[in-house]
């Protein structure tokens, strides 16, 4: 007797997905699967529906049509919640000037894994040394937030997800802002975090660094232009469709 083997479960599955705005389609009818191990650069211009993808695969916003499961579920569920961590644009709600130390901001982290009544414990304090010792920031722990450069408080944000220990890491611009020594720094961090097994999905408006950095694409323009080992950032067709610019002027765009 033969035993069946199980198809695994992608981390992202998308189908249908439509999602209107005052009657427009701010995303349009697509689909399409991450599975366990990628690293996907989902790249598009501006208003192009990068994130409203975000907040529709956080479960912040709900689809029009359409389904998102994470992990086989919904991503409201309590237990895929666990599993994804996310990283805003410049530390999205996270005032600069929030008087916290560092160590205070990654502990945060494990929230997700806390809930309401179980107190902080050695397998969190645990968690949050690896996630320290992972990104080599000891030194900043008892510093202010306040006083990071733009690059050393992304490393102290991104701490504070790999803290949760998630099986899904997804970033919004995360390089935003950077000069180019930090930015190289903060995307060497991902490729290694990935080819420890995490899943990641990044957005930039950087069709060099998703090109160069990214495993994969996603090319959004309200559809979806393409997905897959980023034939869209090779295709000049593709490309000049996407942003009405050439390959050249796009690949050799790096921000100051």
């Amino acid at each position: 007797m033969r035993v069946k083997q199980k198809t695994p479960v992608p981390v992202i599955d998308v189908s249908e997905l439509t999602f209107e705005r005052n009657g427009e389609d701010v995303i349009h009818h697509f689909s399409f699967q991450i599975s366990e191990g990628d690293y996907v650069g989902v790249i598009g211009p501006n208003g192009g529906g990068k994130t409203t993808l975000l907040r529709l695969l956080l479960g912040l916003t709900r689809p029009t049509t359409g389904t998102i499961r994470l992990f086989g579920k919904h991503p409201t569920d309590r237990g895929v919640r666990r599993d994804v961590a996310y990283v805003a644009q410049r530390g999205g709600s996270l005032d600069s000037q929030f008087p916290a130390t560092v160590r205070e901001v990654i502990r945060a982290g494990r929230t997700p894994r806390l809930g309401l009544f179980r107190p902080f414990g050695a397998a969190d304090e645990k968690a949050v040394r690896r996630a320290v010792k992972e990104l080599d920031i000891e030194r900043l722990l008892d510093r202010p937030m306040a006083r990071l450069s733009g690059g050393e408080r992304q490393k102290v944000l991104l701490a504070r997800a790999l803290a949760g220990e998630p099986r899904l890491l997804i970033l919004d611009e995360p390089t935003d802002g950077l000069d180019p020594g930090s930015r190289d720094e903060f995307y060497a961090l991902l490729r290694k975090l990935n080819k420890g097994g995490l899943t990641i999905v990044f957005v930039s408006h950087d069709v060099h660094a998703v090109a160069q950095e990214a495993g994969a694409a996603i090319c959004l323009k309200h559809n979806l232009v393409c997905h897959g080992e980023k034939a869209c950032l090779i295709d000049r067709q593709e490309l000049h469709n996407l942003f009405h610019a050439s390959r050249a002027e796009l690949l050799t765009h790096h921000d100051t």
